[in-house]
């Protein structure tokens, strides 16, 4: 499946943003404690705009966080309410907009708008798009039994299980190999 540019970009940070949680970390590790993690995470998806970078800012991302998760809860019809209310909450009024290299896209918020109003505004878009593709099923959680960490299936057929976050796929296979052969020795 292959999704416009702008909403790719926002469904990556969000998995990424998502996969900071400790609901996501089969130890339960905090992946967004400290505002150096906030800034590699900004480094990795820049957000155009006013960013404070304090202490009030990556609570307020942290806070996102469970909201966000929630779509990769609920199916096709369920996100429907939570993409609306994150839209109505967030202010969103799309409007086009070119910059720094970028072809015409759409910001649903003012640059002024708090950063993590600006990522669920810009999540909840790119959800509409999924949404409105009829792509939800591919809004997955990792299948590996010891992960769940989340992440958008982009393979042609749909085929993808596992996340990129780890070697969750090499792994499970490798399981599923010397479960085979155990059997087989039997």
């Amino acid at each position: 499946m292959v999704f416009i540019h702008d909403t790719t970009m926002a469904l990556a940070a969000t998995v990424d943003l998502v996969n900071t949680l400790p609901d996501t970390d089969d130890n339960g590790v905090d992946r967004l404690p400290h505002i150096d993690d906030l800034n590699a995470y900004l480094e990795d998806h820049p957000f155009t705009g006013r960013v404070v970078r304090d202490d009030g800012e990556l609570r307020a991302v942290r806070d996102i966080r469970a909201r966000l998760h929630a779509l990769w809860l609920v199916d096709r019809v369920g996100a429907v309410p939570l993409v609306n209310d994150m839209l109505r909450d967030g202010g969103a009024l799309p409007r086009l907009v070119i910059h720094d290299g970028y072809d015409w896209h759409v910001h649903a918020t003012s640059e002024t708008a708090p950063l993590a109003t600006r990522i669920l505004v810009e999540a909840a878009m790119a959800f509409v798009d999924v949404i409105r593709a009829d792509e939800y099923d591919r809004v997955r959680v990792c299948a590996a039994d010891d992960c769940r960490s989340v992440y958008i299936d982009y393979s042609k057929n749909g085929s993808k299980r596992y996340c990129d976050t780890g070697n969750c796929g090499n792994r499970m296979n490798v399981n599923a190999y010397r479960r085979r052969k155990a059997r087989e020795s039997s």
